[in-house]
């Protein structure tokens, strides 16, 4: 009985340290600082993102996240992925009107209409100069999102600026992972 005991209490062990350790991995605290106002290194898409990401939404997704220094075009990518899979999702909100919390369009932005605020009220603009300023056109959608991060910290602590957007640290965790996957690593400099 007390060699299973003591099993237990091993097993208990390993699985809180493995939490604690997942938990503080989503939150950032073991990867790289913070960007500290730095602009964002240019990092290429990885296969993954070549596969899933449109090409006309990867354009805007890398030229948009240039509007907040230390913020990553693959950050940008994934929230539009979680959101809408690119604007590609037939979910209530993607394409027109909005989702029951009052969000639109590719990157769920809020407009007015529930707990999700009224970020394109402030952030919304007609940032692809098509003469049209709307939220479910990825043109000025995502980078309305990129001002919304970047207003809220985004370039000092990417975690509280992703928190902000959608408030839950389990989606804080999701689109970090998959801003991870569609980040290409670069080859010659060791682990990043």
């Amino acid at each position: 009985m007390s060699r299973l005991r003591a099993l237990a209490l091993l097993t208990v062990a390993w699985v809180g340290l493995v939490t604690v350790y997942g938990v503080a991995d989503d939150l950032g605290l073991l990867g790289d600082p913070p960007a500290h106002g730095k602009p964002a290194r240019r990092v290429p898409a990885s296969r993954a993102a070549q596969a899933d990401i449109p090409a006309s939404y990867l354009k805007v997704y890398q030229r948009a996240a240039r509007r907040c220094p230390g913020l990553s075009w693959a950050v940008l990518a994934a929230i539009g992925k979680v959101e809408s899979d690119h604007g590609r999702a037939r979910l209530p909100g993607v394409r027109s009107g909005a989702n029951p919390a009052g969000a639109a369009g590719p990157m769920q932005l809020g407009i007015g209409r529930g707990r999700a605020g009224n970020a394109w009220a402030r952030y919304g603009d007609d940032h692809d100069h098509d003469s049209y300023a709307s939220v479910y056109d990825p043109g000025d959608a995502i980078p309305a999102a990129a001002d919304y991060l970047c207003a809220n910290g985004a370039h000092r602590n990417l975690d509280r600026a992703l928190y902000a957007y959608n408030p839950s640290w389990s989606y804080v965790a999701h689109v970090k992972a998959v801003a991870r996957r569609y980040a290409a690593r670069q080859s010659g400099g060791g682990r990043r």
